[in-house]
């Protein structure tokens, strides 16, 4: 980060190839309402990847707790929002995440922040599903975790397809929910 603001070191990089990039689309970046743009789009970029400057399974152990709880826990409709790494349009949705504890808990909001810390990275649907997922079953160790991930692709709607009303599903699950009937249990939760 720079010293006087939240923002990493080769900002300034990044703002003089941002530059580049719209004389290259044949726009003048001189031009008034270009002025500040190459920095906006700078600093916006650094926003939107500050994931990879964060450590998820930290997130988890800093807020977590023995319990005897071993029931499905389930954080649904979880907001997100991302950059496809294919065309670095974004794509969002809702994550919803369940485990089944086995001795240990974390703090609830400690999930939608694994969830935000892999989304802002330059990302693929399904890689946000199964990292998510791996990280709460490494650092955790529950009985089992569940991702199903609804997005919809700026990619698909404002380029190439052009389709406006598609919804992307993507799932993961491992331990307790590669039974049919835990994974249709929470299916059943999260449609309410």
């Amino acid at each position: 980060m720079t010293e006087d603001n939240n923002y990493r070191e080769g900002l300034d990089v990044l703002a003089e190839h941002y530059r580049e990039i719209i004389t290259l689309l044949g726009e003048d970046p001189e031009r008034e309402g270009l002025l500040k743009t190459p920095m906006r789009v700078a600093k916006a970029m650094q926003v939107l990847t500050r994931g990879y400057y964060q450590d998820p399974k930290k997130v988890l152990t800093d807020a977590l707790f023995e319990e005897k709880y071993n029931q499905m826990v389930i954080v649904k409709d979880i907001d997100f929002y991302s950059m496809c790494e294919h065309h670095m349009l974004p794509f969002y949705g809702k994550a919803h995440v369940a485990y089944i504890p086995n001795g240990r808990i974390t703090g609830l909001s400690k999930i939608a922040r694994v969830v935000d810390i892999f989304s802002h990275r330059l990302q693929v649907q399904e890689r946000l599903t199964q990292q998510i997922k791996d990280c709460i079953n490494e650092t955790l160790r529950p009985l089992g975790v569940m991702v199903v991930i609804e997005a919809r692709h700026m990619c698909m709607q404002m380029r190439g397809v052009e389709r406006q009303n598609s919804i992307t599903t993507t799932s993961d699950f491992c331990g307790a929910f590669n039974q049919a009937k835990t994974r249709e249990e929470f299916m059943n939760l999260i449609r309410g």
